[in-house]
């Protein structure tokens, strides 16, 4: 049996840390470990503020409940246009997977099986 030449190496390992990295959470709406290391990356003390929720019907009679959530916006956007940086870094926080998990899982499989089929197509070229 012979072993993978370097730009085989070099494919197999890209491909696995892709897979690993982009594999989506079987279980809850987690994210997968590329976004949970970009989330981590822009806000690691987790002192960025998150855009509130709406306020919720029948809560627009309750002045508190009105003032603390407007507090609450203007705290997020007074961050939120304080710089281009800071901006990125907000909008970077709140990004989500692009794809719904199963087709996410699709693609990368497809992938794999592309690059696998690729690893072994250059290995003939010896």
């Amino acid at each position: 049996m012979t072993q993978p030449n370097r730009a085989q190496w070099f494919l197999i390992c890209a491909t696995t840390a892709i897979l690993i990295l982009c594999w989506p959470p079987d279980r809850g709406h987690g994210s997968n470990l590329l976004l949970k290391t970009v989330h981590w990356a822009v806000d690691p003390a987790g002192e960025l503020p998150a855009l509130p929720p709406a306020l919720p019907p029948g809560l627009g009679d309750d002045g508190d409940a009105v003032a603390a959530h407007d507090a609450l916006e203007a705290d997020y956007y007074r961050h939120y246009n304080s710089s281009k940086m800071t901006r990125w870094r907000m909008d970077a926080k709140a990004a989500g997977d692009p794809f719904d998990p199963t087709t996410e899982r699709q693609i990368l499989v497809a992938s794999a099986a592309i690059a696998a089929l690729a690893a072994w197509r250059l290995g003939k070229n010896k």
